[in-house]
């Protein structure tokens, strides 16, 4: 498995998203005093932030706007991957917002086919470890063999 696939997996498996914040700070050059000023912080407490598996979410939308990237999606995918709706459970009524529950992304589906292709995980090992549909899986390997 090459050195990006494994990063890969592992962004979405074990997040570290003060390591992930600070790599993003760095590829888009945006200085330690333009976050502070913007999130309203000490240097140290930025420097904290980078070595926090876990922040704020307030802080987490201020870095998401600052820095122009959805680290919120770094956790819906997250969820897509490991811990699936279960189909056996009934939906429990709620007032909060309703999301198709089946809403893969490109990048997910990029990152599902790409173990495939790589035999690091079998078909049946992607449809019982992520709760893939059977179908699903093969109108993406179709859809993808095509183009």
């Amino acid at each position: 498995m090459s050195q990006n696939q494994t990063s890969k997996k592992q962004l979405f498996k074990n997040i570290h998203i003060g390591s992930l914040i600070k790599k993003l700070m760095i590829e888009r050059n945006v200085s330690s005093d333009r976050a502070c000023i913007f999130l309203n912080c000490t240097k140290s407490e930025l420097l904290n932030m980078y070595d926090s598996e876990s922040i704020n979410t307030d802080v987490l939308l201020k870095l998401s706007k600052l820095l122009e990237y959805d680290f919120f999606r770094i956790f819906s995918h997250h969820l897509i991957l490991y811990a699936p709706p279960s189909s056996q459970t009934p939906e429990k009524e709620t007032k909060l917002p309703k999301f198709r529950k089946n809403l893969y992304t490109q990048g997910i589906i990029d990152f599902i086919l790409e173990q495939l292709r790589t035999g690091e995980k079998s078909k049946s090992d992607i449809i019982e470890e992520y709760r893939i549909p059977k179908t699903t899986l093969y109108k993406w390997i179709t859809k993808h063999e095509t183009n």
